[in-house]
């Protein structure tokens, strides 16, 4: 008998602190949703005046020889939409990965021709003068989850783009074998203060080096919670004023 109500209360015990643990991550997860729609609304503000003032200008430059003034006032909404884009999909990433709905769907796709498409994709927001270098090494075609690498890639090419002056080369280094993908995106840009290094993979933190340029601080917390899951690998090397690599390696599931 005094076994039994000795379970019973362990059992209670043990109950008890499970509630308290998930109440607990709930508190977190709503405390970190709102501060992030926070820094989100303020972050709208900036890419928003941009596009209103672009198409206001727009609507004045309606001759042959106001060309060049269209062209750079399209570019800006373009890269506006650009940053809007990648706040809302920070936010949908976070909300999907902190509650735990995101497992890894592995699936047979060519690699070589996904990384050409980002490219051309992330053209459009290129400072002037910056070039996007490709070098692929091995198989083509792969086997992991195709959104996840995706998003990893954008996000990387992104920042390497963001953090990086006119006229400057970004590189992506691609290779496949033995069953494992590698990926190196490199770039000539501001590089991360030696004191900021290890904070680099934390929610909502900026380098001290980084706080005039838009971002959420989500993007690289992100990109380290996809790699997590399909069980990889992410580093990084920097110089301040010199630039930044940024490496992962991913496992590949068996090929049907």
């Amino acid at each position: 008998r005094i076994m039994v109500v000795e379970t019973n209360t362990t059992q209670q015990k043990r109950a008890a602190a499970d509630i308290i643990k998930a109440l607990e991550k709930e508190r977190q997860l709503n405390e970190l949703k709102s501060r992030f729609v926070s820094m989100a609304s303020h972050e709208f503000r900036t890419p928003l005046s941009t596009i209103l003032t672009s198409i206001s200008l727009l609507n004045k430059y309606t001759g042959a020889e106001h060309e060049e003034q269209r062209i750079k006032h399209f570019t800006r909404i373009r890269t506006s939409v650009h940053n809007l884009t990648a706040i809302l999909n920070d936010f949908l990433s976070l909300d999907k990965l902190e509650s735990g709905m995101l497992a890894p769907n592995a699936e047979d796709f060519d690699l070589f021709s996904m990384v050409e498409d980002l490219i051309d994709e992330m053209q459009s927001i290129c400072k002037s003068g910056q070039v996007i270098k490709h070098v692929y090494q091995g198989e083509k075609q792969v086997k992991v989850d195709r959104n996840m690498v995706r998003n990893i890639i954008l996000n990387l090419l992104s920042n390497a783009i963001k953090y990086s002056p006119d006229g400057k080369t970004v590189e992506i280094q691609v290779h496949v074998s033995d069953g494992k993908i590698r990926m190196d995106v490199r770039d000539e840009g501001i590089g991360i203060p030696e004191g900021d290094v290890k904070h680099m993979f934390e929610r909502f933190f900026r380098a001290h080096n980084a706080i005039n340029i838009q971002g959420t601080g989500l993007g690289l917390n992100i990109v380290k919670k996809y790699i997590d899951l399909m069980n990889g690998d992410i580093w990084f090397e920097s110089t301040p004023g010199r630039g930044s690599v940024f490496s992962f390696v991913l496992p590949q599931k068996l090929m049907s």
